[in-house]
């Protein structure tokens, strides 16, 4: 069973209980990052946020069969009030739960239990394999969740002026680090370069500190706009068929001097974070 199929059933069995994003990731084997990231790609939900569509698509059809107490359905479905019930319950279905209870009829967009998409599976470069020593990206970041992360653009405009320009900077490439993830699915996103030190960067800058660690490293074949494609092949096909799991550690992409994607110039590296799977389940560092 794949992970993401793993974490689908666990979710539908376990729905009636205390549940959260890293409950789900441990009985995945995987950290909550990823985890968050490749539910995101596969299915196009949050964890956190299929796991309470869910439960409000429970509370309806409970509520559509007539359940008398709306304040017990609300507990039911994981709220502590009536109006935190209600609010989600609008902001889902755009009727009250009232305007529901006993109406068989009510047509509702249900969550119904989700099952793997069908998605394009595309022909991976070969992978080469890197021990990377620590180092210091710095640039302009925020946090984000993989449903909501439209902001990444802007923060790539805001570096594009700072970029040849960054004091300390290393070289010519540019990164977009993925780090310090949260508990619930968020991440923060540096668009950024390498620096040797950090004392001397601009206010508006961030920075992060990347240990070192084994990569597998992915060249991105095609347009940026497709990216996402590498991704769901490598974590739904490569990762699964190889002899490898993610690693609790930062991935970043890695983009080279001369990238233009207007012009169809340069090139993009994925570097995936990996750990040696062995057969007890635990990952060899």
């Amino acid at each position: 069973m794949l992970n993401i199929e793993r974490a689908l059933w666990y979710i539908e069995l376990e729905l009636g209980s205390q549940l959260d994003l890293g409950r789900v990731a441990r009985h995945c084997n995987l950290s909550p990052f990823a985890l968050a990231r490749l539910f995101a790609l596969s299915t196009g939900w949050s964890v956190m946020r299929y796991i309470r569509a869910r439960r409000l698509s429970q509370a309806a059809l409970a509520l559509r069969r007539g359940a008398p107490d709306i304040l017990q359905v609300a507990l039911d479905a994981g709220y502590g009030s009536h109006e935190a019930f209600t609010r989600a319950f609008c902001d889902l279905f755009g009727v009250t739960p009232k305007q529901v209870r006993g109406h068989e009829d009510e047509h509702l967009s249900l969550v119904e239990p989700l099952r793997m998409k069908e998605r394009k599976l595309i022909t991976l470069s070969e992978p080469r394999f890197e021990t990377r020593a620590a180092f210091f990206i710095a640039g302009m970041g925020d946090r984000f969740t993989f449903d909501k992360n439209e902001g990444i653009v802007g923060l790539w405009q805001a570096f594009s002026h700072y970029l040849g320009r960054v004091p300390d900077q290393v070289n010519n490439w540019s990164y977009g680090l993925c780090c310090n993830p949260g508990l619930d699915g968020s991440f923060e996103y540096i668009a950024g370069t390498e620096v040797s030190c950090v004392e001397s960067l601009p206010p508006a800058f961030r920075y992060f500190r990347v240990p070192q660690q084994n990569y597998g490293v992915f060249r991105h074949q095609g347009h940026i706009s497709t990216i996402h494609q590498t991704f769901f092949t490598i974590f739904n096909h490569w990762l699964p068929e190889s002899e490898y799991e993610i690693a609790d550690a930062p991935e970043f992409e890695q983009y080279s001097a001369d990238f233009e994607p207007s012009r169809g110039k340069g090139y993009v590296d994925v570097w995936i974070p990996l750990a040696r799977r062995q057969a007890s389940g635990v990952m060899d560092l």
